[in-house]
């Protein structure tokens, strides 16, 4: 998909046929609803689950609907229309300036100087230099225009505080001039200026005595689904070298004769270079240092991983012993805080792993792959896989460190402990925990969570489209020209099947909602979380569609269809004209919820709107659209979204202005989004809507 970088191009008459045709939409969050941020922490498991759904439902979602990307322009605000600008701008560029400040800015884990890839290489702040120089020449980025002091986080903590640790730079030079059209109906040209932390990341660092120093998988896993997606679209296509203009990919070696480069521009190609490459750090530590038996922490692990013959996983918290190197975190020692394996943590790996195994598969059998990303990973600039793990033959594939390779035995690992740690066989659902005592008994637990049990059925999908060759990312509700039915494909499709159909029988109410979760006990008796929240109507909403997708058994469609139809009748609050637990009571909302919602809704979009010969007003399209607009600009905008970074949204510094809310959309930049010096482009971790 195409990145859209369309901004301050439009003719002045093209600017003003635009603002004429929508200078009579006024717009504003809801009067009557108020969001109150109770904690700031930022973390990055639950951050960029929402924001993965953010970006799903960002352009592919806006071009699903019909919208042509061109355009979209993120200074003429709520054109062509209010939801084709709060999904195609807002919760797109979102979801990426949120990765770059956590990846780039915030120095809240080790960093890829002291990882073990560059430890390859020699090890230094100049072979990363270099390395970083490779990488842009690979896409035609000039060297002069990588930004300065990164800080290039290798795995990322828990969490921490998003609040600077000092005044970002605000020395500002020149900029150019933009036509603005603002959320209040203002048009005016105005003098953009570029602030010295724009270019320089080195005064963005968050403050690092709030850093809860522990490695999570689902942290990881967070970031790690974020990279691989943005990287996926950054590195999806090719561009001219010497025009900047995307093309397909016809071939894998187009970019070896001069004409072209990898990447969809120099630009957005580097960005890719620079995930994937931080991407491959985390699955190298995770394959050689984080596999854990019951006793012992770096246990290896192969391809041929069998749980029955002693279980590995990744262990719920790694306590980090840190320690310096070339003036930058390292890690000096790992200690397992926390046994456990978790369903939140297997799916959150999982679902990454299976989109890179995807975006990296250089199988034989593979005839429809995107030939950009093979020429990605054809040994420059990332390694190839050895032969033995790209025939079609799964007993002789090999450890190795390349792309692929970690990828197929890292979602391997994390597939057959879905099946064989979390999946109850015997009641047909997953369970959130699984121990093992230190002679190696291990022990499913008896809670099962609705939320990740869904979540979990969206992983499965994705992997056994991955195994099987099918699209992923945006194109993950697509057919393929190649269906390889892989036995684990089989396996996955299995699971999600009965975890659907035990939503359906088990956790609906009268009312036709869905329950939080459940217990299972020794006598054979569910005892049901009678709690109904909103993380689980829409969660259940996003599982029961991939099953839908998965199987083509339109049960689950319809039953998906009938949630949103009674969280329509039960849930919604016209007052603050968005969904509430109760309607007229506050709603605890947390990136969770924001995830559940925005992947939710966007499915009802997609595939539960009427058709044809259809008429349930809750269904119609337009309803929709409305009720994700209104969502959208009240609880994100409102308040969960704390800053907002300068550029591709619509925000600037504008010369003679003190504002800090240039496009007056509610979300304050960066300097003046709270805490001592400011706080970065995140979600807030609980917000209060009412």
């Amino acid at each position: 998909m195409k990145k859209t970088m369309v901004k301050n191009t439009l003719s002045m008459a093209v600017s003003a046929a635009i603002l004429s045709s929508v200078m009579s939409v006024s717009v504003s969050v809801s009067a009557q609803a108020q969001v109150e941020v109770l904690d700031k922490t930022h973390y990055p498991a639950t951050n960029f689950l929402a924001y993965t759904e953010f970006e799903l439902s960002g352009e592919p979602l806006a071009e699903a609907l019909g919208l042509n990307l061109d355009m979209l322009d993120p200074d003429q605000v709520n054109y062509p229309t209010l939801f084709d600008y709060a999904a195609g701008i807002e919760s797109y560029e979102y979801s990426e300036e949120a990765m770059f400040a956590l990846n780039y800015q915030s120095g809240m884990g080790p960093n890829l100087i002291n990882g073990p890839v560059n430890q390859k290489r020699g090890g230094t702040p100049e072979h990363i230099q270099l390395r970083l120089k490779a990488l842009a020449d690979s896409v035609g980025h000039p060297h002069e225009r990588i930004k300065s002091n990164m800080y290039l986080t290798s795995m990322p903590y828990v969490s921490g505080m998003p609040e600077f640790e000092q005044q970002p730079d605000v020395r500002t030079e020149k900029g150019g001039r933009v036509n603005l059209f603002t959320f209040k109906d203002e048009a005016k040209v105005v003098q953009a200026m570029t602030p010295g932390y724009k270019t320089d990341y080195s005064t963005l660092r968050w403050n690092r005595s709030t850093f809860d120093k522990r490695f999570n998988p689902a942290a990881t896993g967070g970031i790690l689904l974020k990279e691989v997606m943005w990287a996926q679209d950054f590195l999806g296509g090719m561009h001219t070298t010497k025009g900047d203009e995307e093309v397909d990919a016809e071939s894998s070696i187009m970019d070896q004769d001069g004409q072209y480069r990898l990447g969809v521009s120099a630009t957005d190609g580097f960005n890719g270079m620079l995930l994937t490459e931080l991407s491959l750090d985390k699955l190298t530590i995770m394959q050689n240092v984080m596999g854990f038996d019951g006793n012992n922490l770096g246990v290896a692990f192969g391809p041929d991983y069998d749980p029955s013959k002693g279980a590995v996983w990744f262990p719920h918290f790694l306590a980090v012993k840190e320690g310096k190197k070339h003036n930058v975190r390292t890690i000096d020692a790992l200690k397992v805080t926390d046994a456990r394996s978790t369903l939140r943590d297997t799916w959150q790996m999982l679902w990454p792993l299976a989109e890179l195994f995807a975006m990296t598969d250089q199988r034989t059998a593979n005839t429809s792959q995107n030939p950009a990303f093979l020429a990605v990973f054809d040994g420059a600039p990332f390694d190839s896989a050895p032969k033995a793990n790209l025939d079609a033959t799964l007993s002789n594939d090999v450890v190795a460190e390349d792309a692929f390779s970690m990828a197929n035995n890292l979602s391997n690992l994390a597939f057959k402990n879905l099946e064989a740690l979390h999946f109850n066989q015997e009641v047909g659902a997953f369970v959130t925990e699984y121990t093992q005592d230190k002679i190696g008994r291990g022990q499913q637990g008896t809670d099962i969570s609705t939320f990740d049990a869904n979540y979990a059925m969206v992983a499965l999908s994705i992997y056994q489209r991955a195994k099987d060759a099918l699209p992923v990312g945006y194109a993950s509700a697509e057919g393929g020209n190649v269906n390889l039915k892989t036995a684990a494909g089989q396996s996955a499709v299995a699971m999600i099947t009965r975890q659907a159909d035990f939503i359906m029988e088990k956790l609906l109410t009268e009312q036709g909602l869905v329950v939080d979760g459940a217990t299972l006990h020794a006598s054979g008796h569910l005892a049901l979380n009678t709690n109904t929240s909103l993380d689980a109507q829409f969660s259940s909403i996003r599982g029961l569609v991939a099953a839908f997708l998965a199987t083509k058994d339109q049960k689950y469609q319809q039953a998906a269809r009938n949630i949103y139809l009674a969280v329509e009748t039960h849930m919604y609050d016209k007052t603050i004209e968005t969904w509430a637990q109760t309607p007229g009571k506050p709603t605890i909302h947390t990136p969770d919820t924001a995830a559940a919602i925005s992947g939710g809704l966007r499915e009802v979009m997609l595939h539960l709107k009427n058709q044809e010969g259809e008429d349930h007003p809750s269904l119609e399209l337009e309803t929709l659209t409305h009720r994700y607009e209104r969502w959208f600009r009240t609880v994100i905008n409102g308040g969960m979204q704390m800053a907002e970074a300068l550029g591709d949204s619509g925000e600037y510094v504008v010369k003679g202005q003190t504002t800090a809310d240039t496009d007056q959309d509610g979300v304050p930049q960066v300097t003046a989004a709270g805490g001592k010096f400011g706080t970065s482009q995140v979600l807030a971790n609980r917000v209060k809507v009412h």
